[in-house]
């Protein structure tokens, strides 16, 4: 990308942010520490303020926890307590350990109904001062996923969408329009190689489907460590295909 046009798309993006409503309050970003990740968003990584949404590749739960423990990566290198709200109880805590996230920063706040996710969502946000807001939800309806993007907007706090499917017929839904500032889709890879037999390091194919102002993208990467960080595989970049998707993603 020559500098003249690096030059014009920041400017748009400055441009496009002003009249979204965004650029009246600066509230950082939440960067990857990756850089080939953190160029393609504008600000240099995961805004806050703003709502992010995230799935599984399929619709199975392999996929789906893959996700999941993306978000709990993302939510263990943010600053503050983390708001965790969900209707299923089934969160492995060894797993969130794993990815960086200490139970000790983490409340969990359970309900009965997926409604009442996205209330406590918007309440959470509403609050302020946490590091990050997550809810799992089957579906995020245009008028919700608008109502927690103002909310994130005004509280500053970043606010993380994990979408989680019982059937295949809800897997459908993730196509519809939010106002998600960023939309990523997780799957699952062979782990890599060892030079001696042993279970390497688990990979993901993370897709960039939507960033509002930025572009779409495409990376292998190795999943989440000990810190919440991910890192680049080998074959990474603009344009990969999705050959290299788990059997488990369809």
């Amino acid at each position: 990308m020559s500098a003249v046009r690096a030059q014009v798309l920041a400017d748009l993006r400055e441009r496009i942010s002003s009249i979204e409503g965004e650029g009246a309050k600066k509230a950082g970003c939440l960067p990857f520490g990756v850089a080939e990740l953190d160029a393609i968003l504008p600000g240099g990584g995961l805004a806050n303020g703003a709502l992010h949404e995230f799935a599984g590749g399929g619709s199975g739960t392999v996929d789906g926890a893959a996700a999941a423990l993306f978000v709990a990566g993302i939510a263990a290198r943010s600053n503050g307590p983390v708001v965790w709200c969900l209707t299923r109880p089934d969160l492995f805590f060894p797993a969130l350990a794993q990815v960086g996230l200490d139970s000790s920063r983490v409340i969990f706040v359970e309900s009965d109904k997926e409604e009442d996710v996205a209330a406590n969502m918007e309440e959470a946000l509403s609050y302020g001062g946490l590091g990050a807001v997550v809810g799992e939800l089957v579906r995020l309806p245009m008028v919700v996923s608008r109502r927690l993007q103002l909310v994130a907007e005004r509280s500053g706090s970043i606010a993380l969408a994990v979408r989680r499917w019982r059937r295949q017929t809800e897997a459908n839904d993730f196509g519809q329009p939010t106002a998600s500032t960023t939309r990523w889709r997780v799957s699952v890879l062979p782990s890599q190689a060892l030079p001696v037999p042993g279970i390497g390091r688990p990979q993901w194919f993370l897709e960039l489907m939507r960033s509002r102002a930025g572009e779409c993208a495409e990376f292998y990467v190795g999943a989440c460590d000990d810190k919440g960080r991910i890192h680049l595989s080998s074959g990474s970049g603009h344009g990969q295909d999705q050959a290299g998707r788990s059997r488990y993603s369809r």
